[in-house]
């Protein structure tokens, strides 16, 4: 079967992505690698209990999980973008491209402009990233306390992650796209002012009396 979208190629907004508006520094997110790894007996323990190293690995997960739901506010934004954009174009709204097209075009198939800046970054693993993003932001409407989530739920928030992202890629009919069609930039939310303030400078001089 062909390419229902032939040849064309549309230029999709940029995702910007913006820094996580939490307090924890990276140290909480390396003491819960640490615990675990002591707690598996891969490092010796450093005296703690195995009460406490339990404790600061839960910690570290719900770190973990609100960093995500906070960058699966981006990705959602931009894929909602996307798609009321392409309900409005028709070829791609006859096709059946909606938000789940746009998700599995990040997750899966990124152009290869992203997919280097991704590496660039030192973000290997961007499918699992954004695929858990996504999947946190279809069960939580706010970023979770953690003493409503469950021990175990933490512990293995990615695969819940990853349970929640199957279903909402099931949830509506979709054509899967990539590349061959669609392009987009992704940058920091810093780095994107900071290129708008570049392309708006040789208008800015000095105001006429």
């Amino acid at each position: 079967m062909g390419n229902p979208l032939g040849e064309t190629i549309w230029e999709l907004p940029p995702l910007i992505l913006h820094p996580f508006s939490e307090n924890a520094p990276p140290s909480v997110l390396l003491e819960n690698s640490k615990a675990a790894l002591m707690l598996a007996g891969v490092i010796p323990a450093d005296g703690s209990s195995r009460e406490e190293l339990s404790r600061r690995v839960l910690h570290g997960r719900h770190c973990e999980i609100r960093m995500l739901f906070y960058l699966g506010k981006d990705v959602m934004r931009w894929v909602e973008q996307c798609a009321e954009w392409a309900s409005r174009t028709p070829p791609l709204a006859s096709a059946g491209v909606t938000e789940q097209s746009f998700a599995g075009l990040l997750t899966e198939r990124p152009p290869a402009c992203v997919r280097e800046k991704l590496t660039r970054w030192g973000v290997l693993d961007y499918t699992a990233i954004f695929s858990r993003a996504t999947g946190l932001q279809a069960m939580f409407a706010e970023p979770p306390g953690i003493e409503i989530l469950a021990a175990e739920f933490l512990r293995n928030y990615q695969h819940y992650a990853d349970a929640a992202f199957r279903c909402y890629m099931a949830s509506q009919p979709h054509l899967s796209i990539g590349e061959a069609n669609f392009r987009f930039e992704i940058y920091a939310s810093g780095e994107y002012s900071k290129l708008l303030e570049n392309e708006w400078a040789p208008w800015s001089g000095p105001a006429e009396n």
